[in-house]
Order: structure tokens, then C-alpha cells, then sequence
């Protein structure tokens, strides 16, 4: 049987691997990192903050830049990171690019009594999209609203979105549960008490309503809220893997205060030894075709025992 996980027994994630694994990912230096690539899993590094937030900024750009009337084409897009979206916004702006056959879906809200959050909700990850990005853009410019897809408990419509234009890049960060959007491990219960699902059963996995694993909680109050934890919904609905597999490419972005030094190196490691388990979701990502990482130099960080 596989360990208790130590933070939150009554759930999994990646502290119920194996400890071979762990230690694994713990050992990698920065050099080892840039040694992970293989075909279908590349990984970037940018030294400096302008250079990082610019370079994803721009994979908003390069993708609606392809669109046509013909083929819209468009981006699925995180709310974490968020310093590239003032970014995206003065670019187009600048540049004077018509977004008319362009179209965005965002990865997740969250869900309050049932109801997925509204624009005015200031945790609001729709309200985060619009304040940063999508009202700082020229009237004229600007994506017809019917391009702009944001998850709803009711998926139907939000589903269906992801079949009418290519998603071209689904652009991401990586939470402390090494999740995706809110694709987070699932609780020990039922079926999974003893095995978590295996990589085809949670790929399986589309748009959906998820209860957030206590690890997820505490990150979004932290690097939201300031630690009110209280304030932190513990529901929300979530892209699914489903549609994640209809994004042409997964670009996930490493600044290195989202997940920690170890965090970032397990997933690297497990990607590219193709070592894909449901308690860690983002290793999943091992199994689709083209997936980038991107990490600040600076943020990797170290494993090393440090006494404070």
C-alpha cells in the first residue's frame, strides 16, 4: 500500500510516491534541468524577470496573430502567472492587432454556493482577466465577447467552445499540489482509498466542479490574499485534462514563487522520464505531445538544508 500523504492524510499527492522518486528530483542541480529535454517535452530559461514575463506575454500574441476568419485560432490562459497580462494588452495595443477572430478561454473560477463566481468577485479569476488584461485593450481591437470563454458549473457551453477554434497554446503555472488550473489530486475515498485514479482514468477527466485539496487552498490564500485563508472558496470548476489535449501545445511557466525548488524539479523529472501518476497531476503532462517548461533562472531555487 502506498505511504498517507504527510500533509493531508484523507487525500493524495505527491508526498505518497515513491521516496526513490522524491530524492530523485531533490538531487537535480539547474544543469541537470536543462538536461531533462526530449522530444515532446522542451524546457526554456530566461535570466532576467523583463525577459520571462515578455516571453509569455508573447505566446499570446504569436497565437492570435494566426488567426483568420477562416481558422480562429486563440489561447487558454492562467490566472497565475498574471504579470504578462498588462503585457499582452500594451502590445496589442501598440501594435494595433485586431483580436475580431481571435479567441481566449480562461482555465478555472472559482464556485460559491453552487454558482460559479461572478465578475465583481474580488478573488475572480474572470475579474483578474478583464482588470489586467482585457479592459486595458482598445475598444476597437478588442475580441468579440462570444470569443471569450470562461468555465461555468454549467460546462455545456464552455465545453463546447473548445471545437469551434484551435486553442493553440494552453498557458499555465504550476501549483504546491504540482497541479494544473485546479487539476488537483483527488481525495482517498471510495475507489481511490487505496490507488489514486491511474493517468487513463484521471486524463478522462473534462471540465468539471472539484473540491480544492487543502495544500491548494493555503497557496491561493497565501500568494492572493495575503494568508486569509478564510476567504478562500474550497470549490471551483476547473479546464479538464479532456481539453487540455486539445491545446496543440502546454506551456507551463516556473517564476519560482508559485511552486518551490523541489516542486519544479519533480515534475521536470517525472515529464521527461515519462513517469505520469495521478498524485501528481502535472506529471500527466508526460503523455501529451508537446509540452514547454519555462523557468526564471533565478527562481529555481536549490534543495539544499538552509537554517533560518
Amino acid at each position: 500500500m502506498r505511504p498517507l500523504s504527510k500533509v493531508a492524510p484523507e487525500w493524495w499527492d505527491y508526498t505518497t510516491l515513491d521516496k526513490a522518486i522524491l530524492d530523485d528530483a531533490a538531487r537535480l542541480s539547474a544543469k541537470d534541468l536543462e538536461g531533462l529535454s526530449r522530444e515532446g517535452f522542451s524546457i526554456k530559461f530566461y535570466d532576467t524577470v523583463q525577459e520571462f514575463y515578455l516571453a509569455e506575454a508573447l505566446e499570446y500574441i504569436t497565437s492570435w496573430k494566426q488567426a483568420t476568419e477562416s481558422k480562429p485560432a486563440g489561447i487558454c490562459g492562467p490566472i497565475g502567472p498574471t504579470e504578462q497580462l498588462p503585457l499582452v494588452a500594451r502590445i496589442v495595443n501598440e501594435l494595433n492587432i485586431n483580436l475580431r477572430h481571435c479567441h481566449f478561454w480562461g482555465m478555472d473560477e472559482w464556485v460559491i454556493d453552487g454558482k460559479e463566481a461572478d465578475i465583481n468577485f474580488p478573488l475572480g479569476f474572470a475579474k483578474a482577466d478583464m482588470d489586467l488584461c482585457f479592459g486595458r485593450i482598445k475598444p476597437e481591437l478588442r475580441m468579440p465577447m462570444e470569443n471569450m470563454h470562461f468555465p461555468a458549473v454549467d460546462t455545456k457551453k464552455y465545453v463546447e467552445s473548445w471545437d469551434k477554434a484551435r486553442c493553440l497554446v494552453m498557458q499555465g503555472g504550476q501549483g504546491e499540489t504540482k497541479h494544473w488550473a485546479f487539476n488537483d489530486p483527488l481525495k482517498r475515498e471510495g475507489k481511490y482509498k487505496d490507488n489514486p485514479p491511474t493517468p487513463a482514468e484521471y486524463r478522462q477527466f473534462g471540465t468539471r466542479v472539484v473540491e480544492i485539496h487543502p495544500i491548494t487552498l493555503i497557496q491561493n490564500a497565501r500568494t492572493s490574499g495575503g494568508g486569509t485563508v478564510q476567504n478562500v472558496p474550497c470549490s471551483a470548476v476547473t479546464v479538464g485534462p479532456r481539453e487540455t489535449w486539445k491545446a496543440e501545445k502546454v506551456s507551463i511557466w516556473h517564476p519560482g514563487h508559485h511552486d518551490n525548488p523541489f516542486g519544479m524539479r519533480l515534475t521536470s523529472l517525472m515529464i521527461s522520464k515519462k513517469i505520469p501518476d495521478a498524485s501528481v497531476p502535472m506529471s500527466l503532462l508526460a503523455e501529451h505531445p508537446n509540452v514547454q517548461f519555462n523557468f526564471l533562472r533565478s527562481g529555481i531555487g536549490v534543495c539544499d538544508v538552509e537554517m533560518h
